[in-house]
């Protein structure tokens, strides 16, 4: 089966459509059916834990925001509780008052009600601010890249918004990111329609490039026709023949960029299900911690091409995604990005995830001795839980 695709494959044409990236015409591959694997789903304790950190790290952020903004980077607490999405955020003034408590290795509340941030936070903030103006060049790449994904070249400003931290966006993005790039961004509000949405001004083939491809060869231009995504599990996984055989064979099917064309492919296919993880392993990609919330996507499916219920790729491709289940939502996970609970900064360098991590550290201090210790724990844990069996690497054996 994988000899036959790729065989057909190599010996297609390409054809280019304006404002798409070229993209192979799998005329003969549509014979090929979705074939119907169910792999189960196993819990990643160092994922999770992941994932749970920074529920506290973003809400801290949010106050970050707030106070960094005042005058002397100060705030009266009536002042700072008259804030309707800080009380959103912390769920009234108790939840607050006790985050406030909690980390004092970040925020100062001074005599009389007043809240300012420690030393240590202040040095990280100013450090934020140098590296968000340092990586604004990649930042709008990176939007850019998001935009070239959908289909019309736009999405609601709602999603973007959603996106935003993920993406790393700053909280005025709207005012300073965009209004700096009128030559590639423009907000529309098209007849009929209450939302706002941010379109994309013109296509650039030079970004229209994956991380799939730029990671084969090196980034020296080699074949791309079937590309094998990188694939890791949960040590004692443990993978039935079927399932190996099967996932042996789509690793070998036909790779569509994320950024061609796809009105040429079967939706019924597994080739057309290889072009959904693919888009979804390039926003991934796109994002700062390599993971997003499964809400934040759910309502792009149109904009992406996607058929329906096609969130279901993180369940049916587990040593790619890992769906992690905790605080009350499901976050969807890159799981190349991670070794043991950790993002490997050396290997997906983004400028942000270090200052995010320092600012973790930080508020780890503040936590209780057996808290912290749990925290350590947590973040020990290593690449021994996972194993290997993707990429160039990709060998199973029954």
């Amino acid at each position: 089966m994988a000899g036959r695709w790729l065989r057909a494959a190599r010996g297609m044409g390409g054809r280019r459509r304006r404002g798409w990236s070229e993209a192979p015409a799998f005329a003969a591959e549509q014979r090929a059916t979705l074939v119907n694997v169910k792999l189960k789903w196993v819990k990643d304790r160092a994922l999770d834990g992941a994932v749970s950190r920074e529920r506290d790290l973003r809400a801290a952020h949010h106050l970050l925001d707030v106070v960094s903004a005042r005058p002397g980077h100060r705030v009266s607490r009536p002042e700072l509780l008259a804030d309707s999405s800080v009380r959103r955020a912390f769920g009234g003034v108790d939840g607050v008052d006790a985050f406030l408590a909690r980390y004092h290795t970040l925020f100062a509340l001074r005599r009389g009600g007043g809240v300012s941030l420690t030393d240590a936070a202040l040095d990280l903030r100013r450090r934020e601010v140098d590296c968000l103006v340092e990586s604004e060049p990649d930042l709008v790449s990176r939007l850019r890249r998001l935009l070239m994904l959908t289909l019309p070249r736009s999405l609601p400003l709602h999603t973007v918004d959603l996106l935003r931290w993920d993406l790393g966006l700053p909280r005025d993005y709207r005012a300073s990111i965009l209004r700096r790039y009128p030559d590639h961004f423009a907000l529309d509000q098209p007849e009929g329609d209450e939302r706002v949405w941010l379109r994309l001004l013109w296509w650039d083939d030079g970004l229209a490039v994956s991380e799939l491809e730029k990671s084969t060869a090196g980034g020296g231009g080699g074949d791309t026709t079937c590309l094998p995504f990188p694939v890791s599990f949960t040590k004692g996984f443990g993978l039935r023949s079927k399932c190996i055989n099967w996932l042996r064979e789509w690793q070998a099917l036909p790779y569509t960029s994320p950024y061609a064309d796809p009105s040429g492919l079967d939706r019924r296919t597994d080739v057309s299900e290889k072009r959904n993880v693919g888009v979804f392993h390039e926003l991934l990609h796109l994002t700062v911690a390599k993971r997003t919330e499964r809400r934040n996507v759910s309502n792009m499916r149109k904009l992406l091409g996607m058929p329906q219920k096609f969130t279901k790729v993180f369940e049916r491709h587990p040593g790619i995604f890992y769906l992690s289940r905790v605080l009350g939502t499901q976050t969807v996970v890159l799981r190349e990005a991670y070794g043991g609970g950790s993002l490997l900064l050396a290997k997906h360098a983004h400028p942000l995830a270090t200052i995010r991590e320092e600012y973790s550290a930080v508020m780890r201090a503040a936590l209780p001795p057996r808290r912290r210790r749990r925290s350590r724990e947590s973040d020990s844990c290593s690449e021994q839980d996972e194993e290997c069996v993707g990429g160039e690497e990709f060998e199973l054996t029954e």
